[in-house]
Parts: C-alpha cells; structure tokens; sequence
C-alpha cells in the first residue's frame, strides 16, 4: 500500500470513527467499527466467490436471485453448500452489506428505511449458518460485542438506526480491493485500527495488541532460515496480530491460539479471516491457558508470545498444578502474583524439539529469586533452552512505561553454548506519548541475534561459566557493559574560567551600583 493510499484509508477509516466518537470511549466503539468492516467482508467475500467461481459461466449475478421464486430457492440450496464448504458461511442476497446500505439510504423500495432488526438478523445468520459444519467454532459468537440495543448509540431506537446507517454508508465507501488477489488492503486497515485502538485504550490497550514494530521483531527471530512452518502458537493471543505477523515472514501452515478475554477472542478470529487464513487452519480458543490447556497435544515450530506482566494466577489454590507436566519438573511453581515463568513453562511444554520460541517478560523476570530463580536456573543449566536475552527501550508498550525483555529459547541447542545478550534499550525514535523501535533499530537487533555478533557496549555472548558466577541473574547490564566514561576536566581550565567570570561580575556590579545611585534608589545588594 502507498503512501497516498494509506492516507486516504485512514482519513477514510477515521471518519467512520467519529460518527461514534463522543457517545462511548475507544474501547467500546472498536467493537462496532470492527465489527462491521468484518460483515462487509463477509459479504463482498461470498459475492465475489459465487459470481467468480460458482455463477461464472452464468447470465446473471448473486444479487439477481430471485429468493420468493421456486427456482431462485434451488439455485440459493446449491450455493449454500458449496460457500459452506469453501467460506463456512452463507448469506441471502438479500442479507449482503450493500444491499443493507441501499435499504437504510432509502434507495430500495420500502416502507421504511428502519434496517437495525435486519442488521441483528444477519449477525446472527452468520453464526447460525455455521453451525453444525467445520467452521462452527470459528465463527460462534464473533459479533457478541456488537450490541445494537446499546443506548449509548442513540436515545430512540430511530436515533440508533440513523446512527448505524451512517457507520454502514461511510464504510460503504471504501474499496478494499478484494478481488485483488495481491493486496491485502484490507488487513492493513483493519491492522492499522486495532493499533489505534489499542494506543486510544489505555491500561486496556496492552491486553490485545503488541506495537507493530516488536512483533516484527519477534516473528523474525522464530522464523530465521525458515521458509515453512507447519505451525505457530500464542498462548496469550490478544487480537491475532503477533501470530499473523510470522506468516509476513514465512509461509505458516496452521495457527494456533489460546486468548482469556472474550471479546479479545472474537476479534483475533475475525482478524484471522480477515487475513484471508482458511478456518481449517487456525484453531484460536477462548479460556485461562494456565488453569485450561485447549491445545494439549500440540508441539508448535514457532511460538510467539506477550503474556501480561506479572500477572496473577492460581498457582496456590490448585493442587493439579504441582502435577502437571508443564510445571512439576523444576521443583517450584512461580508465585501466585507473578505468572511469568508458569507462561514460559507452558510455551516450553508446547515448543517442538526443532522449534523457536521468543517471548516478552517484565526485566523483573530476569533476575527476581525463590521460585523464579529456581526455574530459570533449570531451564539454563539443565535444560539448556535459552537462546538469547535482548532488552529493549521503556515505553514501548500500551498500558506500561516500564521497559521489557525479549527471552529466546530453543531446545536444539549446542551442549555449553554461549547465551547471546543484546542491549537495544537505547536506541529507539522517541513518541509523544509512546516510543518505538525504527527499521533501523530492529534490522540492527535481528542481524545481531542471527549472527550472534559481540558488540561494544550493545551485545555479550555469554558462557554458562559467567552465568554460573552471576548466580544465573540474566540482569543485562551485568553481560553488557554500556559504561560510558565521563569527559576528563582540565582543573587549570576551570578555575581561569571562575576567576574570569568572578571578574566580570565585579564590572557589572559597579555599574548596577552607578544606575541606581543616578536613579536614587537602593542598590540590590
């Protein structure tokens, strides 16, 4: 997408936003703006597919089916199946986004132009069409969070139909170039408006999307010399996007996702469709991945990750957690308020044997002791799974100022390799209200980590024996010396500069005392 284009999408996208501005916060009217793109790409996506592919050989269009007609039903039976099968879902021609547009505009003979009871029945055609094939579970419940009974979008039930019509026709207006098969304009906007979001969202932010830029970083770290991986897995998805950003790097078979909240989950599906991955290859479920694994048996090649910092969790109100296999072989579980490591275990557990794994932490978590320090202990020592320790600059992230880490593990490593830490945490473009990390500075970062190269004052290649000597505090600034030695001051140098200004100020202090005599009033001193 060009500069130009980007522009106008997102003037485009933002006059949208501010139809809803003003009546609820960020936080609520995503879930409509979002919400709706998705139906209107539900609905060009199955228009295109069956006059494309099914009707392409046909006289007529998917719009021109007749449904009151005993033939129109055949023909709308047929289609049914086949969408079925290839999209997981199926609308009416009556039910396409534009045709809504053209009924809420008034373009459509009718008595009224009133279509928020048909907007509610095509939401929920959408799931009910599903139910019972293959696609069921990726599209139950995806537009929950799109309450049209909500007073916040009018007074009156009239109020919220204007208001929704207007949202509909805005959108109406913006081609996103599905029938080129090359752009994916429309993932870049819908991309570009969680980011939005998530920066207009506070606190709530960080809990659905990580910065562009750190995802970059990570999905090239576990796709590196990668041309194909079977499969990807974030256990803390938020909205999808980490785990689609590997695919810009690589060529990813199935997707795999765990995410607590339900909105969040509804929205990290429809951004899976959205970027056109096919429901049989993505698998995101909605739960606590600690307390309720819903991916058990998988063994993952690439795992990315940004679990909240230091969360709690329920580590000593379950007894079956000391038991489970993804915590019980180091000894401890980590802390209750501190669910750091019981994430990283986890990942562990489902990271394959030829497998990366990069994961966001709090720095706390490289050099916190007791249970902490006991299971990162193992992991290094015993296991010899840490790869390398890339600190990154504070203020990068939505809801926290604090700076954060990059933890990478493998499990094929050499015996005694060394550890490879880098110091990214000075160079950054610094942000009105949030940093971030330039081209520049990730190229630098990533050609660093694959080439695993020492650095002054930016990166260390550390042996086990340091690590062993630190008591495997992986605090970076113990590995990285980034001391930066104070310019020498000549004494001699100084002290001519005082007396000189000493001697000025007697000058200037005859000459003040001169004014105010002339002007008969008291000197200041």
């Amino acid at each position: 997408m060009s500069d130009d284009q980007k522009r106008i999408l997102e003037k485009q996208l933002w006059a949208v936003a501010n139809v809803l501005r003003g009546k609820m916060n960020a936080d609520e009217y995503k879930n409509y703006i979002l919400g709706f793109i998705f139906y209107k790409y539900l609905s060009e996506k199955l228009a295109l597919y069956i006059d494309e592919k099914l009707l392409a050989r046909d006289n007529f269009t998917f719009s021109d089916i007749k449904a009151d007609t005993k033939q129109g039903k055949a023909t709308l039976e047929e289609i049914k199946k086949a969408c079925l099968g290839h999209l997981g879902f199926f609308l009416n021609p009556t039910d396409l986004f534009s045709y809504l547009v053209k009924k809420g505009n008034g373009e459509i003979k009718n008595p009224q132009n009133f279509i928020l009871e048909d907007l509610k029945n095509i939401l929920n055609a959408i799931e009910q069409t599903s139910m019972g094939t293959a696609s069921e579970d990726d599209f139950k419940g995806l537009f929950d969070d799109v309450d049209l009974t909500s007073s916040k979008l009018g007074k009156s039930e009239n109020k919220k139909n204007e208001v929704i019509v207007e949202v509909l026709t805005l959108l109406s207006a913006i081609d996103f170039k599905l029938e080129d098969s090359k752009s994916d304009l429309l993932g870049d906007a819908y991309e570009y408006l969680i980011g939005e979001f998530a920066a207009g969202a506070g606190k709530k932010g960080g809990e659905f999307y990580t910065p562009a830029q750190v995802s970059r970083l990570l999905a090239q770290v576990v796709t590196e010399d990668k041309k194909r991986v079977k499969s990807v897995y974030d256990p803390t998805c938020g909205s999808g996007s980490l785990l689609l950003r590997v695919g810009d790097y690589t060529q990813v078979v199935d997707y795999y996702g765990q995410e607590l909240n339900q909105t969040t989950y509804n929205l990290a599906r429809m951004n899976m469709i959205l970027h056109g991955v096919h429901f049989d290859h993505f698998s995101i479920r909605q739960g606590d991945t600690l307390a309720d694994d819903m991916h058990i048996d998988l063994q993952a090649q690439a795992i990315v990750a940004n679990p909240p910092f230091s969360a709690k969790w329920k580590s000593d109100s379950d007894p079956l957690l000391a038991a489970d296999e993804r915590f019980s072989q180091y000894g401890r579980l980590a802390p209750k308020g501190a669910a750091d490591y019981a994430f990283v275990t986890h990942m562990l557990y489902h990271l394959a044997d030829n497998g990366v794994m990069a994961v966001v932490l709090p720095h706390g978590a490289l050099f916190r002791s007791g249970a902490e320090g006991q299971i990162r202990k193992y992991i290094i020592e015993k296991q010899n799974y840490l790869d390398a320790v890339i600190g990154l600059p504070a203020n990068l992230f939505y809801g926290t100022s604090i700076p954060a880490t990059v933890l990478v593990f493998k499990k094929c490593r050499e015996e005694d390799q060394d550890i490879l830490f880098i110091d990214a945490s000075k160079e950054f473009e610094k942000g009105k209200n949030q940093n971030r990390l330039t081209d520049e500075n990730i190229a630098k970062i990533f050609s660093t980590y694959k080439d695993r190269k020492e650095l002054e004052k930016y990166s260390h290649l550390a042996t086990l024996e340091e690590i062993r000597e630190n008591e495997f505090n992986l605090n970076i600034p113990r590995y990285v010396d980034t001391f930066e030695e104070e310019v020498p001051i000549d004494l001699n140098e100084v002290t001519v500069e005082i007396k000189k200004i000493d001697s000025d100020m007697k000058i200037i202090t005859e000459k003040i005392r001169k004014f105010t005599k002339e002007l008969g009033i008291e000197a200041p001193f």
